[in-house]
């Protein structure tokens, strides 16, 4: 008898904090409930992406407590029933263990995807299709299956995943490139990442997961059994709410990469044919921004004189006006103006605890 189709279902991680894109994020505004590039926030474009693939009832937003009143009112038509908030911040590990547990009250032996709601993804109809192959590729393989994405440059912030074999599954595209999987790496050394690089057969880890119920509930059971139990609970559950606010704050802290990725024996890795960026700081946003002939990248209104390569971001009525400066960011909202260097870009985060609390 023909295997009947699965149903699939997506959660999206909609937490972490807000403190790379002071002063217009904040702990409650973090990067993907940002419009950074134009009138959508980052959530919404991941929300779009999925049309077509996965029914609105059957995607579930992981936010936290600081964060859901937010999501809730950039959403407003969105299922209220499926956006939880995490009572604590217990890394990737437990989140997903909570999707997991929620999707599996619902079916089972549903596929599910995991994906992170803060990149840049514009080339929606490739993502989908990439996506449909890797639902294909999870359910006819049993594989934990992830989206890799092609370097192009020797990035030493990101989690590095080593191919190996190119498989073929029925259903797939054939010009979606299908691989097993060697190993995970952890974020490397400037020089190993080089060496990545020149090798060829490397992607970025861009946690993105695609997997059956029953082939992660296996693989959980072998590598991470706390939070198998954890996600069995939940299935049986006739209080799918008290049970993960009385059980989630006392799981471990633990990535889903150290905790289960990282030591499952059968992983694919799907290659990305959409573009991708992980806009890690003001610098990314920059690269989709205005740009003058001076170099000047900018959001608002600007004057120059004698001012190269600076970046400009502001969401008030104001003009800002450079004169004989370089390298600069300035971001400018109602409330704060940051002004740093680029080469301080990252470093923006350690403002965080010198701010007053209500500016956080």
């Amino acid at each position: 008898m023909p295997k009947p189709p699965h149903s699939r279902y997506a959660v999206i991680l909609a937490g972490g904090s807000g403190q790379r894109f002071w002063p217009v994020s904040r702990d409650a505004l973090p990067k993907q409930l940002l419009q950074l590039f134009g009138e959508r926030t980052l959530l919404e474009m991941t929300l779009s992406r999925l049309e077509g693939v996965v029914p609105r009832n059957n995607i579930l937003i992981l936010t936290n407590t600081l964060q859901a009143q937010s999501v809730r009112r950039i959403l407003p038509d969105f299922p209220e029933s499926n956006i939880i908030a995490e009572p604590t911040k217990r890394d990737t590990g437990p989140a997903i263990a909570l999707g997991i547990g929620w999707v599996a009250a619902r079916d089972p032996k549903a596929t599910m995807m995991v994906l992170p709601s803060d990149h840049l993804i514009q080339d929606e109809a490739s993502f989908r299709k990439v996506l449909l192959t890797s639902c294909s590729a999870a359910e006819a393989s049993e594989a934990l299956v992830t989206i890799g994405i092609k370097p192009n440059w020797a990035c030493p912030s990101y989690g590095y995943v080593e191919r190996a074999d190119r498989e073929r599954y029925a259903g797939c595209a054939e010009d979606v490139a299908i691989y097993s999987v060697r190993r995970f790496r952890e974020k490397p050394a400037p020089a190993l990442a080089q060496s990545f690089l020149d090798e060829g057969t490397f992607t970025w880890n861009a946690g993105m997961f695609i997997w059956t119920v029953p082939a992660v509930r296996q693989a959980l059971s072998q590598h991470a059994p706390v939070l198998d139990r954890f996600i069995a609970n939940l299935q049986q559950s006739g209080d799918f709410n008290a049970t993960f606010q009385a059980e989630f704050p006392e799981l471990p802290k633990l990535s889903i990469d150290y905790a289960l990725m990282e030591k499952a024996s059968r992983v694919l890795n799907v290659e990305a044919t959409f573009d991708w960026d992980d806009v890690g700081n003001w610098t990314s946003v920059a690269k989709y921004l205005l740009q003058t002939d001076e170099g000047n990248q900018h959001k608002g209104q600007l004057s120059q004189h004698s001012s190269r390569n600076n970046i400009v971001f502001s969401q008030t009525q104001q003009r800002v006006a450079l004169l004989g400066v370089e390298d600069l960011i300035v971001v400018a909202v109602e409330d704060a103006i940051l002004v740093t260097t680029k080469a301080n870009a990252e470093n923006i985060k350690e403002l965080a605890n010198e701010l007053p609390v209500h500016l956080r």
